[in-house]
């Protein structure tokens, strides 16, 4: 799969209980992307821990729209602020949390925190 990612790719379902506040976590352990300086594939772990407001993400196409990334070449704090970008134009939660673990390259492990939290009106 060589597309470009896009937020559009990411489908959602009507939250089951819109009245009560509840955490999602989902953790994709998979993720590939391209450093754009070496041409080397980075690995890492996501984490997406969200409130829902008034819709889900979809799994499958949560999925999808993360393997699209395999071929990309962007830096760990670009992916995982994008990520965030993307979910939260998606779905609008009430708050969001993106964390990127990546695997240690030349002895150096990183990881990404990205937090996301509505406006109150």
């Amino acid at each position: 799969m060589t597309e470009t990612p896009s937020v559009e790719q990411l489908e959602t379902f009507p939250n089951p209980r819109p009245g009560r506040e509840f955490a999602v976590e989902i953790v994709c352990p998979e993720f590939t992307s391209v450093c754009p300086k070496t041409g080397q594939p980075d690995f890492g772990t996501i984490t997406f821990t969200y409130t829902p407001a008034e819709t889900c993400v979809e799994l499958k196409s949560l999925k999808l729209y993360l393997q699209r990334f395999r071929n990309q070449g962007i830096f760990y704090e670009q992916v995982t602020n994008r990520l965030l970008d993307d979910f939260v134009a998606a779905c609008n939660p009430v708050r969001c949390k993106v964390v990127s673990v990546w695997t240690p390259r030349g002895g150096i492990s990183t990881t990404v925190t990205c937090n996301f939290e509505a406006q109150k009106s």
